[in-house]
C-alpha cells in the first residue's frame, strides 16, 4: 500500500526566506497571513522514492487562527478515496502518541511487579527460617516425641493391656458358647456310612456342571464332587485335614468315593451315572449334605479398607457378654478361625472371591459370602467347597496374595486353642507328616487312585504357618504382658539359682 505525505507551509514565511537568501535584507512583519499551501507527496513502499505531484489549498484545516508552520500528516490512500479529508489521520495521529503512554505505563508496571517479587522471594524464606528455629527451641512438650506424647503413648499400651486382660476374661465366655459343630468322631462314622450304604438317587446339583447330589437307602443325601483334575480332589480332602488338625468345627465331614459302576453300591444308579459322564475308577469327594443352611455375610469389622479385628475392638465386660452381643462375638471368632484357615489353604472361593470383585462392583463387602453358610438353629459358620487350596490357590499366589494377606494382617484376634495348635505346627514343622499319615489312616484304598499332597505345597503351606505364626507373636506383644511376667519369672528364677548353697 502507497500513502500520501502532506507537507504544509506558510507561504509568507517561504517569499522572506527567498528574500533573505537573494540579499534582500528586509524581512519584518507579522507572521502569518499568508495563505497556506501544501505539497503532495506520494510515498512508494516498495522503491521508497517520493515524488512531487500537486498542491492545494488547506486553509481550512486551521481554525481560529491558529498557524502551524510545518506539519506532517500521514493518510492513507483509502481515507484520501472515501473522501475523509484528513479527519482519520488527525485520529491515528493522536492514538499513535496515546498508545505510547500505555507502553510507558506497560514498561513501569512490569519493574514494579519484578521488584516486589524479587523482595517477597527473599524475605519469605528468611522469616520462615527464623519461626523454624523458634519451634526448635520450643518446649519438648509441642514435640512429636515430647514428655505429654510419651505419657499418651504409655497409658495407650496400659489401655491396651488392661483391654487384653478383659479380652481374655471375655474369651472364656465365647469359647463355652461356640457351636459344637463337627469333630473326627463324625467324620469317622460318615466315612463307615458311605462305604456300606448304597445309592438309590443320583440328580443335578451341588455346584458344578459334572457336580451331583447322591441318595443313599436311608434318604441320607451326599454332595458329591467330581473332577476330571486331580488336583481340586486333593485340594478339597487334603484341606478338610487341615482343618481337623487345627481343631477346626466348621468343615462338613468328608471323605472319599470312588466311580465303581459295575458294584452293587452303585448298580441302581448306573444310568444316571453315565449321563453324567463319569469315568470308571475316578474319586469322587463325598460331602455330608447340610439341610437349610442361610447366607452369611461378611462383618463390618472386615467390609471397610480399615478392617481390623483387635482386642479393643471386642472389649466388653463378661456381665455385658450376652444376648447379641455374645452372638456377635461368636461369629467373629469363627471368622478369625476362617481367615486363618483360608489363609493357608490360599482358598480362592470364599472372601478373597468378594475382595477381588470389588474392582468391578463396589457393593461387593456388603453381598453375601461366596461359599459361606451358617446354620439357623445354632449359628455355625460352615466353611464349603474348599478344593482351590493347597494346589490350584497356590500357583495363583502372585495375583491374589495381596488379598489373603491384607485379611490376615487385620486380624489380632484368635482363639487359645487355634493359636496354641500354629505354634506347635511352626516350632515342630511337620503339617506335612500330619496331613499325609491322615490320608494314610483314612483313605488307605485310595493310594493308587489319588496322589499325595505334592512336596512343593507341603515347603508352601509351612512358609504361611509362619507368618500366621509371625502375626500372633506381634499381636501378643502388642497387647499383652504376659511376656514381660515370664521374664521376670525368669529373672527371679536366675536368681535363685545363683544363690550359694546353705552353709557354701
Amino acid at each position: 500500500m502507497s500513502r500520501n505525505l502532506y507537507r504544509l507551509t506558510n507561504e509568507k514565511e517561504e517569499e522572506e526566506e527567498k528574500e533573505k537568501e537573494e540579499g534582500g535584507g528586509g524581512g519584518g512583519g507579522e507572521r502569518g497571513g499568508g495563505k497556506l499551501h501544501f505539497d503532495v507527496f506520494l510515498l512508494n513502499n516498495n522503491n521508497n522514492n517520493i515524488n512531487n505531484n500537486s498542491s492545494g489549498d488547506i486553509t481550512r484545516l486551521y481554525k481560529n487562527g491558529i498557524h502551524r508552520e510545518k506539519l506532517i500528516v500521514v493518510l492513507d490512500d483509502d481515507d484520501e478515496e472515501n473522501g475523509g479529508e484528513g479527519e482519520k489521520s488527525k485520529k491515528n495521529f493522536f492514538n499513535k502518541k496515546r498508545t505510547k503512554y500505555y507502553k510507558y505505563l506497560f514498561f513501569f508496571t512490569g519493574i514494579l511487579a519484578f521488584v516486589f517479587g524479587f523482595l517477597l522471594g527473599t524475605m519469605l524464606p528468611t522469616i520462615l527460617v527464623k519461626n523454624g528455629d523458634k519451634n526448635i527451641n520450643n518446649n519438648n512438650n509441642t514435640s512429636p516425641y515430647g514428655k505429654k506424647n510419651m505419657m499418651a503413648a504409655a497409658s495407650a499400651v496400659t489401655m491396651m493391656r488392661e483391654n487384653y486382660k478383659t479380652y481374655q476374661s471375655v474369651s472364656d465366655v465365647i469359647e463355652g458358647a461356640l457351636p459344637s459343630g463337627y469333630t473326627e468322631n463324625d467324620v469317622n462314622e460318615w466315612r463307615k456310612f458311605t462305604r456300606n450304604t448304597t445309592v438309590v438317587q443320583i440328580k443335578e446339583g451341588c455346584g458344578r456342571m459334572q457336580n451331583r447330589l447322591l441318595k443313599f437307602s436311608d434318604g441320607t443325601i451326599s454332595c458329591c464332587r467330581y473332577r476330571r483334575n486331580t488336583d481340586q480332589i486333593q485340594g478339597e480332602l487334603f484341606s478338610y485335614y487341615l482343618g481337623l488338625t487345627l481343631g477346626l468345627r466348621n468343615l462338613v465331614p468328608t471323605t472319599l468315593g470312588l466311580v465303581k459302576m459295575r458294584d452293587t453300591k452303585w448298580s441302581s444308579v448306573r444310568s444316571e451315572m453315565m449321563y453324567a459322564q463319569w469315568v470308571e475308577d475316578k474319586p469322587v469327594v463325598l460331602t455330608k449334605f447340610v439341610p437349610n443352611l442361610i447366607t452369611a455375610f461378611i462383618p463390618f469389622n472386615f467390609r471397610n479398607s480399615n478392617r481390623r479385628l483387635h482386642p479393643t475392638d471386642v472389649s466388653y465386660n463378661t456381665s455385658q457378654v450376652t444376648g447379641d452381643i455374645l452372638d456377635n462375638l461368636v461369629e467373629l471368632a469363627q471368622w478369625s478361625d476362617m481367615i486363618i484357615f483360608d489363609y493357608l489353604t490360599a482358598n480362592l472361593d470364599r472372601v478373597v472371591n468378594n475382595l477381588y470383585n470389588l474392582q468391578w462392583n463396589f457393593a461387593m463387602m456388603d453381598a453375601p459370602t461366596h461359599n459361606l453358610r451358617r446354620t439357623i438353629h445354632d449359628k455355625l459358620l460352615i466353611f464349603l467347597d474348599n478344593e482351590s487350596g493347597l494346589l490350584h490357590g497356590y500357583r495363583l499366589l502372585d495375583k491374589y496374595e495381596s488379598y489373603h494377606s491384607a485379611l490376615l494382617n487385620s486380624l489380632c484376634v484368635f482363639r487359645k486353642s487355634t493359636a496354641e495348635i500354629i505354634k506347635n505346627l511352626w516350632k515342630n514343622g511337620n503339617v506335612g507328616d500330619i496331613l499325609l499319615n491322615k490320608f494314610n489312616e483314612n483313605e488307605p484304598d485310595f493310594k493308587d487312585y489319588l496322589p499325595s499332597l505334592p512336596e512343593k505345597s507341603i515347603q508352601i503351606l509351612n512358609e504361611r504357618i509362619t507368618k500366621v505364626y509371625n502375626i500372633i507373636e506381634k499381636c501378643e506383644s502388642l497387647y499383652s504382658s504376659h511376656n514381660n511376667d515370664n521374664d521376670n519369672n525368669n529373672n527371679n528364677n536366675n536368681n535363685n539359682n545363683n544363690k550359694p548353697p546353705d552353709g557354701g
